[in-house]
C-alpha cells in the first residue's frame, strides 16, 4: 500500500456520516436538519440534488434570491425537456442550501445529474414537469408505516410524528430504521433508483476521500438504507453507472408560487397546503396554532367578515378538542380547518382562509443576474426598462398607447404574444387594438420560462426572436385569414421586418381567392392594422393598397356570398355584413357613402336573400343614414306584410334589431309595425316563432326593454277604444295595474 493510498484509507475510515432523512418540503424535517447541522457543525453538506445544479447554490444566500424558487433544469437543444425543482422556506434541503450558506460550509449536489436523466428515453426520466425523486417498489413507503401504527391515513401520520412535532427534536434514528425495514434492505427496487444511489455513494466516497471529517448527508428518508455502512464495494457502483448516455444541460433559478407548490405532487412529496406549512415551519407546537387563528381573525375582519377575540378562544380550544377526540397528539390542519368552520368563518370565510392562508400568496425572487439565456435576459431587461414585472398573480392594466410608456408597454406585451409565449391577452370591452387603449390581462406561469427557452432559438433578442418566429407562421399559413392574423399581430408588435413580405403575401392571395367569404373576413384585421398606423405612429402606408384592393372584391363579391344560405350560414353572414359596414367606417373609406349602401340595398331586396341577411341590410342602411326613416318603415311593412310566411319575418325582425332595440325605442313607426304584425299572427304561427322572437327581443339590454314596455302600455292606455267589446274593464285595468307594477309603470 503506497502512502497516499494509506492516507485515503485512513481519511475514509475517520470520517462520521450523519444522514438526515427527511421528506421533501417538510417543516419538521426542515427544523431538525438546521437542528442537527447546528449541533454537528460538519465540514461538508451533501444534499439530495441533481449534481449538474450545484453551481447554481452560490446564489444562495443572495439577498435577491427567496424563496420559493425552483431549479430549471432544461436539455440545451431540446428545451421543452425539462425539469423543475421547486423550494420553499420549509424544505429541508432549502435549509440545508442556507445553513450552509451562513456558515461557509461547502455543500455539494450528490444526486444523478439532469444529464443522465434527462437523456433517458425510457420514460423514467422526468421532462416538463417537476423532477420525480423517487420510484416505492413497494408502494407508499409512508402508508405501510402508518397502517403498522394503525393509522389508515399517511399523511396525518406523518405530520403527526414528524412535521407537526413542535420541539423540533430530531428523529432521523428512528426514521433511518423504520425505512430499513419498509426497504428489506437496501437494494434498491427500479434501474433508475440502482444508478442514483449508486451516484449518491460515490460522492460520498469522493467526501470522504477529500479529507472531510464531519460529512453531513441530507436526504430522502427513503434512501437512508442504500447510502448507510456497510457501503457496496465502488466498483459495484461504478458499472452501475457506467456507459449511460448524456445530454447538454442549462439550470438556471426560476420565482415559484405556493400555488404552484400546491397545484402539482412532484419532487418526492406534493404539498397541498404550502401557506399552512410556511407557518408550521416559522411557529411550531400549540402557541403556532392560537398564532394561526390570529391571523385568519385579521384575514376575515379585513375582507368586512366577523371575526372576535371570543371567537379565537372559542376556535383554539375547539381544534384542541378535535386532536383529542381523534387521537392525534396535537391540532393538525384538519382540526384548524374544522374548528374555523365551526366557529369563525363559514363557508364564504373558509374558502378565503383556504386561498389566503392554506395555500397562501407567496410568490419567489430569483436576482437579475442569475443565469438565464440570452433570450430570457433580453426579455427581464425590457420588462425592467417598461417597468412591468411578471407576476404569478393575474393583474389587469390599461395602456394608454398615445404615451411612451404605454406604447413601449403594448409593443412588449404584444412581441411576447407574437413569440408564443402567452403572458398575457388584450381583453374586450374598455379597448381594442385599434383604438388609443388596451386592457389586459397578465398571469406569469413559471411554465413560460421553459416557452422563453424554447423560442430563443429564433433569437437571442425578443424583437429578432419574434420577428423570425412570425415569418415562420407567415410561411405555413394556407389561410388568408391567418396570414391577415400575422400581419396584424407584427403590426402590433413593431416588427417591420414582417409587414412587408407578409402585406405583398396578403395582396397575392386576395387578388386571386376564390371564397369571397374568406376575403371579407380579412377585412375588419386590416381595416384595425391600418387603424393601428394612425392612432400609434406606425407606418402602415403600405397597407392602403392592399385595403382598395380587397375592398373592390368584397363589393363585388358580397351579394352573390349572401345568396341561398341555410339558418347557419346565413346568421354568420350577418356578422360579416356588420364588420365590413365597422371596417370602412373605422377608415373612413370613401366606399362606405357609396358603393357599399348600394350593395346592401341589392341584399336587403333580393328574394334569394335569407330572412335574417335582409333584415340585417336594412339596419345596416338605416345606421349608416342611407335610408331614413320612410324607407326603412316601407322596407319592414313589406316583410312583415301578408303575403310573408311567419318565419321569414320572424327571421327579418332578428337580422333587424338583433342585439340593439334602440332603433324601435327612437322610432315609433317602426315599433308600431312590428307590434301590429305580432299581434296579427294566428295563434299557430306565434306558438311557433315565439322561440325565435323571446331570443330576438330577450338580447336587449334591460333598459331598452324597460323603456319598450313602458310605451307599449302607455300605447296601451291611450287607446281611444279602450279594451274592445265583451270585456270586464274593471277585471282588464285590475291586469294591467299588476303588469305596470311588474314593468315599473307608474299608475
Amino acid at each position: 500500500m503506497t502512502a497516499s493510498t494509506a492516507a485515503i484509507a485512513q481519511a475514509v475510515h475517520s470520517s462520521v456520516v450523519h444522514l438526515l432523512g427527511v421528506r421533501h418540503h417538510g417543516p419538521g424535517s426542515a427544523r431538525s436538519v438546521v437542528r442537527v447541522l447546528d449541533e454537528l457543525q460538519p465540514d461538508v453538506v451533501l444534499v439530495e440534488l441533481p449534481a449538474d445544479c450545484e453551481s447554481t447554490l452560490k446564489w444562495v444566500g443572495h439577498q435577491h434570491l427567496v424563496p420559493p424558487v425552483a431549479l430549471l433544469g432544461y436539455v440545451v437543444d431540446q428545451p421543452n425537456r425539462a425539469v423543475f425543482l421547486p423550494f420553499a422556506e420549509f424544505s429541508p434541503e432549502w435549509q440545508a442550501f442556507s445553513w450552509a450558506a451562513r456558515h461557509s460550509v461547502p455543500v455539494r449536489a450528490i444526486d444523478l445529474p439532469l444529464a443522465i436523466s434527462l437523456a433517458d428515453n425510457a420514460g423514467e426520466g422526468a421532462a416538463s414537469g417537476e423532477l420525480r425523486l423517487v420510484d416505492h417498489p413497494v408502494g407508499d413507503p409512508l402508508a405501510a408505516l402508518a397502517a403498522a401504527a394503525g393509522d389508515p391515513d399517511p399523511e396525518r401520520w406523518w405530520d403527526d410524528v414528524i412535521e407537526h412535532r413542535g420541539d423540533g427534536a430530531p428523529a432521523f434514528e428512528a426514521i433511518a430504521e423504520a425505512m430499513s425495514a419498509v426497504r428489506g434492505g437496501p437494494e434498491a427496487g427500479s434501474l433508475r433508483e440502482a444508478r442514483r444511489e449508486a451516484h449518491m455513494r460515490q460522492a460520498l466516497r469522493r467526501a470522504r476521500a477529500d479529507g472531510f471529517e464531519r460529512i453531513a448527508v441530507v436526504c430522502g428518508a427513503w434512501h437512508v438504507p442504500a447510502l448507510s455502512e456497510p457501503l457496496p464495494a465502488a466498483t459495484i457502483d461504478t458499472q452501475t453507472l457506467r456507459g449511460l448516455a448524456k445530454v447538454k444541460v442549462g439550470v438556471s433559478w426560476v420565482p415559484w408560487t405556493n400555488r404552484r407548490l400546491a397545484a402539482t405532487t412532484g419532487y418526492g412529496a406534493g404539498v397541498r397546503s404550502p401557506g399552512w406549512y410556511a407557518h408550521v415551519f416559522r411557529h411550531p407546537g400549540a402557541p403556532g396554532i392560537s398564532r394561526w387563528f390570529v391571523g385568519a381573525a385579521r384575514l376575515l375582519r379585513d375582507r368586512g367578515l366577523s371575526a372576535s377575540p371570543d371567537h379565537l378562544i372559542a376556535a383554539t380550544r375547539t381544534a384542541s378538542a378535535l386532536a383529542t377526540l381523534r387521537l392525534r397528539p396535537r391540532p393538525g390542519l384538519d382540526e384548524v380547518l374544522d374548528a374555523a368552520d365551526t366557529v369563525m368563518a363559514g363557508s364564504t370565510g373558509l374558502a378565503l382562509i383556504d386561498r389566503e392562508l392554506i395555500v397562501g400568496d407567496a410568490i419567489g425572487e430569483v436576482p437579475d443576474d442569475a443565469p438565464q439565456v440570452p433570450l430570457a435576459r433580453d426579455l427581464a431587461a425590457q420588462q425592467r426598462r417598461v417597468r412591468l414585472k411578471p407576476s404569478a398573480d393575474a393583474q389587469t392594466i390599461e395602456l394608454d398607447v398615445r404615451t411612451p410608456n404605454g406604447r413601449a408597454r403594448s409593443v412588449l406585451l404584444h412581441r411576447v404574444c407574437a413569440l408564443g409565449v402567452p403572458w398575457g391577452s388584450v381583453e374586450e370591452g374598455r379597448g381594442t387594438s385599434g383604438t388609443f387603449r388596451e386592457t389586459w390581462a397578465l398571469r406569469w406561469e413559471p411554465e413560460l420560462t421553459i416557452r422563453v427557452i424554447e423560442q430563443s432559438a429564433h433569437g437571442t433578442t425578443l424583437m429578432t426572436a419574434a420577428t423570425h418566429r412570425m415569418l415562420e407562421r407567415a410561411a405555413d399559413a394556407t389561410a388568408l385569414a391567418d396570414l391577415v392574423q400575422v400581419l396584424e399581430s407584427a403590426l402590433l408588435a413593431d416588427l417591420p421586418a414582417v409587414v412587408q413580405p407578409v402585406v405583398e403575401q396578403v395582396e397575392a392571395q386576395a387578388a386571386h381567392h376564390p371564397d369571397v367569404v374568406q376575403v371579407i373576413d380579412t377585412l375588419g384585421p386590416l381595416a384595425r392594422a391600418l387603424r393601428y398606423g394612425d392612432v400609434r405612429g406606425t407606418d402602415a402606408s403600405s397597407l392602403r393598397r392592399v385595403f382598395d384592393g380587397v375592398v373592390i372584391r368584397v363589393l363585388a363579391g358580397t351579394l352573390m356570398a349572401c345568396r341561398s344560405l341555410d339558418e347557419d350560414a346565413a346568421a354568420a353572414m350577418v356578422e360579416r355584413l356588420a364588420g365590413v359596414q365597422a371596417a370602412l367606417a373605422l377608415t373612413d373609406h370613401p366606399a362606405r357613402r357609396g358603393e357599399w349602401p348600394a350593395v346592401l340595398t341589392l341584399v336587403a331586396e333580393r328574394s334569394d336573400v335569407h330572412g335574417l341577411v335582409q333584415g340585417r341590410a336594412t339596419r345596416l342602411l338605416h345606421d349608416g343614414g342611407t335610408w331614413n326613416r320612410a324607407q326603412v318603415g316601407n322596407r319592414v311593412s313589406r316583410a312583415l306584410s301578408v303575403g310573408t310566411t311567419s318565419a321569414t319575418s320572424a327571421s327579418f325582425v332578428e337580422g333587424f334589431v338583433a342585439g340593439s332595440g334602440t332603433v324601435l325605442v327612437h322610432d315609433r313607426e317602426l315599433l308600431d309595425v312590428i307590434d301590429s304584425w305580432v299581434c296579427s299572427l294566428a295563434p299557430d304561427a306565434f306558438i311557433a316563432i315565439s322561440p325565435l322572437l323571446r331570443r330576438t327581443f330577450g338580447a336587449f339590454e334591460i333598459a331598452e326593454r324597460r323603456q319598450l314596455g313602458m310605451l307599449l302600455a302607455n300605447q296601451v292606455a291611450t287607446a281611444g277604444d279602450g279594451f274592445g267589446v265583451g270585456i270586464d274593464e274593471s277585471r282588464a285595468a285590475a291586469g294591467l295595474a299588476t303588469v305596470r307594477q311588474m314593468l315599473g309603470v307608474p299608475s
